[in-house]
């Protein structure tokens, strides 16, 4: 068992604190001034995963964190690049698709945002 430092328990309370998908760098901005570096940030983030206490996801090819066993869905914008986050509540229309059960999943939409096909 990984011992609890005090740098883990700083990091600890400012995890808590999120209440949305982060990034690392998210994260790092939070505890920078009481001495953690990005380094440990990630070494952090990276022994969560392996328990299974965070869950990540892919968005704009970097990895983004989240505490709830969620979805992850965005639309980019082909013109822009500008990436909206949106929230799909079901799956039903694959269940039959799918041998087995849907415990989260990432949606990635690209296409031209209403503001650009005017």
């Amino acid at each position: 068992m990984a011992r609890q430092t005090k740098q883990k328990a700083i990091l600890d309370v400012e995890l808590k604190k999120i209440k949305t998908f982060f990034f690392a760098e998210e994260l790092y901005e939070q505890v920078k001034n009481k001495g953690i570096g990005i380094a440990t940030v990630y070494r952090y983030l990276n022994e969560l995963k392996e328990k299974k206490h965070i869950h990540t996801y892919e968005c704009n090819r970097k990895q983004v964190y989240s505490q709830e066993k969620t979805s992850h869905c965005h639309f980019t914008c082909e013109e822009t690049g500008q990436v909206t986050h949106f929230v799909i509540d079901s799956l039903d229309f694959l269940k039959d698709k799918i041998p087995g059960s849907i415990t989260s999943f990432q949606i990635e939409i690209k296409g031209i945002c209403k503001k650009c096909s005017k």
